[in-house]
């Protein structure tokens, strides 16, 4: 899940300001450590966030330098074991996003062969591998011998002292080159330049690129070389990127909700209603949908198949973790995949697996141009503009957005026009009533969540955002399950929050239940009594979107009662891109 950037270019570019604020950027992939080194041979690295790297280290430039956002996986947060790595006379210098599964193999073929390591982590084995291959071959030659017996996923940037030019490796790990007006990038996202340029190509499977200042080449895993498209987008809204008058980007982004809903919707009304039209008309001549996800997306898919279900549409969902393990399909079937980032590595395995077997593939994407989105044959855009804090929240409501339309197109009854406006009444008419109630929770080790049919997605999401940003144990259930093991958890204070949307008397009754076990029990209700402000008396998709929107108002005020580090929780990364 680690972010990596390069930048090369005839002119001198400065670490701080042009490198490492790139970097920045993609701190939402992993904030474990940072490093960088240049083509001087000058390397850097520490523990820690990057803003705080920055502050400690002095400027230089250089016309030519890699850099690195740790997300640990091989070996533990230390300042060694940092990217970038190096060979044995510190001439090739390397930073890595994935998982080389076979390194163990290679290090002790290595070791054997006179190789010193002094990490733990399987990254190390890039720079060694390639000092070896060098020993008999160029880099064009070392790096197709690499590519032919390295396994696992990688996106790589390779640099040697002394020289102006950047090799980057490409297999599963996203990899993107951006080109600018006096220099080139390469880097996990678009994100990490697109406040500088909208230009850029996307590296495919088995593909690697040669980039020095005048000019880029690309190559299949064969070392023939290739022409790739050069794709104009548009991902940056600078009035929404900063985090100006707010203290954390994820109460900024539960604020922006309204606006971030309404631009989805003009979208859809637009530019993008051909195309959600084409996803409906697949909807009808499928057999069957079936979705995958994983974390807040997942919850938003199981929404998707309670609308669709209610529209007669038979829909499924499963984690996308297991997919292949509890899911068929072939050539009858719809697969709509459904990613923030459009890169998280076992959506992308899914959607493989679907498509090698003739599933027609649609998803649901923030980052345009990202893998599942060109693995697609239709995606549709949520427009939920850059989200700088790991926790979803615009962007799992626009998921939800979307899915509403969809299946509002195909005869689900729910007026999509109101939803921005009750979006900004559910914020502004309970912000300071959660506060409140965060006041009394945030010392409690667990809270329940429970909710059934429409609002048992919503219950699972809450909890979810409980678990990440709050660190207090959250579970989301039926409503109907509690009396099949958990109510045996309830003691006297013990916080339930109930979901209850329209007239549904057996949540109620699940509400009571508890209740009369001693649980403080909350409720989050649009027609009978609540402890929230809902403006909304029918019972549609709606309830699910406000319901989660007190959740993550919540959330974030019993995360910073606790003092917390709220838009970068401990152990998580926003774009999981590792299995």
């Amino acid at each position: 899940m680690c972010g990596i950037v390069g930048i090369v270019n005839h002119g001198k570019i400065s670490i701080k300001n042009d490198l490492l604020k790139s970097l920045k950027r993609l701190e939402y992939r992993g904030y474990d450590s940072v490093g960088y080194a240049t083509l001087e041979g000058k390397v850097e690295k520490e523990i820690g966030e990057i803003s705080k790297f920055i502050d400690q280290i002095q400027d230089s430039t250089t016309s030519c330098a890699i850099s690195h956002t740790r997300w640990a996986t091989h070996g533990g947060v230390t300042k060694t074991n940092s990217h970038p790595h190096w060979d044995c006379k510190k001439n090739i210098f390397t930073v890595h996003n994935g998982i080389i599964e076979n390194y163990q193999e290679l290090k002790t073929e290595l070791i054997n062969k006179g190789h010193v390591f002094i990490t733990e982590t399987d990254s190390e084995v890039i720079s060694h591998f390639l000092e070896e291959e060098l020993k008999s071959k160029n880099m064009m030659d070392a790096i197709k011998s690499f590519i032919n017996r390295i396994e696992g996923t990688y996106a790589i940037l390779v640099i040697e002292k002394g020289i102006n030019k950047i090799y980057a490796i490409k297999k599963d790990s996203p990899l993107v080159l951006g080109i600018g007006r006096d220099r080139f990038y390469l880097a996990s996202d678009i994100y990490a330049f697109s406040d500088s340029t909208n230009k850029a190509i996307f590296f495919e499977d088995g593909e690697f690129a040669v980039v020095d200042p005048d000019m880029y080449t690309f190559y299949n895993c064969d070392g023939k070389e290739i022409k790739k498209e050069i794709y104009d987008f548009t991902w940056v809204i600078p009035q929404e990127e900063s985090v100006r008058d707010y203290p954390h980007y994820m109460l900024k982004e539960i604020h922006e909700q309204p606006i971030a809903s309404q631009r989805l919707i003009n979208s859809l009304d637009g530019e993008q209603h051909d195309k959600i039209n084409k996803i409906a008309e697949l909807v009808k001549k499928s057999n069957r949908v079936v979705f995958t996800a994983a974390g807040s997306s997942y919850y938003a898919s199981l929404l998707g198949v309670y609308f669709l279900n209610r529209a007669g549409i038979n829909a499924h969902t499963l984690i996308a973790s297991e997919f292949q393990n509890f899911m068929l399909v072939d050539k009858n079937t719809l697969f709509i995949a459904i990613s923030q980032s459009g890169e998280t590595m076992d959506v992308v395995t899914a959607t493989k697996w679907a498509k090698e077997r003739g599933a027609k593939i649609v998803s649901l994407v923030n980052v345009p141009h990202s893998t599942i989105q060109r693995m697609s044959d239709i995606s549709l855009e949520i427009h939920a503009g850059p989200e700088i804090c790991v926790a979803a929240t615009k962007t799992f409501t626009n998921q939800v957005v979307s899915l509403l339309y969809l299946s509002h197109l195909l005869g689900f009854s729910v007026n999509m026009k109101t939803i921005p406006s009750k979006i900004d009444y559910v914020i502004k008419e309970n912000e300071e009533a959660i506060k409140r109630l965060a006041d009394e929770l945030y010392e409690k080790k667990d809270i329940y969540i429970i909710g059934r049919g429409l609002s048992y997605p919503p219950s699972r999401e809450i909890a979810l955002k409980l678990k990440e940003i709050s660190y207090i144990h959250a579970e989301g259930m039926m409503g109907g399950e509690l009396k099949h093991g958990t109510i045996a958890l309830i003691e006297p204070g013990t916080p339930v929050i109930a979901l209850i949307p329209g007239k549904d008397f057996d949540m109620y009754s699940n509400a009571k239940e508890v209740e009369a076990r001693g649980a403080k029990v909350i409720t989050i209700a649009n027609m009978m009594d609540s402890d929230f402000k809902m403006d909304i008396t029918i019972n549609d998709g709606k309830f699910s979107i406000l319901a989660v929107i007190i959740g993550q108002l919540l959330t974030y005020y019993i995360a910073k009662k606790k003092g917390l580090p709220i838009d970068k929780p401990r152990n998580l990364a926003k774009s999981v891109t590792v299995k």
